[in-house]
């Protein structure tokens, strides 16, 4: 994992397990930015990190839903970090870090 996708990740899991441990404007960018995915691609990173109250889902529970192996959902769910770490808005976020 690159270090740009290595900080989505720790941002989104600070999202999930502490959301109050993130600001408020932050938690806005991160729910558009997660709009740049498809519908259920998005869905599946909000369940697996817990983000925005959702209940969070183990990989193993994504994987059955989803119809796929747990290797296969960790290579979607890396695969989706990657794409949105390398956009504009992601980039966008990071510089206009408040904390």
């Amino acid at each position: 994992m690159d270090a740009l996708t290595k900080k989505l990740n720790t941002l989104l899991v600070d999202m999930g397990f502490a959301p109050d441990s993130v600001d408020h404007t932050k938690q806005h960018y991160i729910e558009h930015l997660l709009r740049l995915l498809e519908n259920d691609e998005e869905q599946a990173l909000i369940d697996y990190y817990g983000l925005f109250g959702t209940p969070r889902k183990s990989l193993h529970e994504l994987a059955e839903s989803h119809h796929k192996t747990d290797e296969d959902m960790m290579a979607l769910i890396d695969k989706c970090l990657h794409r949105l770490a390398i956009t504009p808005e992601w980039e966008y976020i990071i510089n206009n870090d408040k904390k």
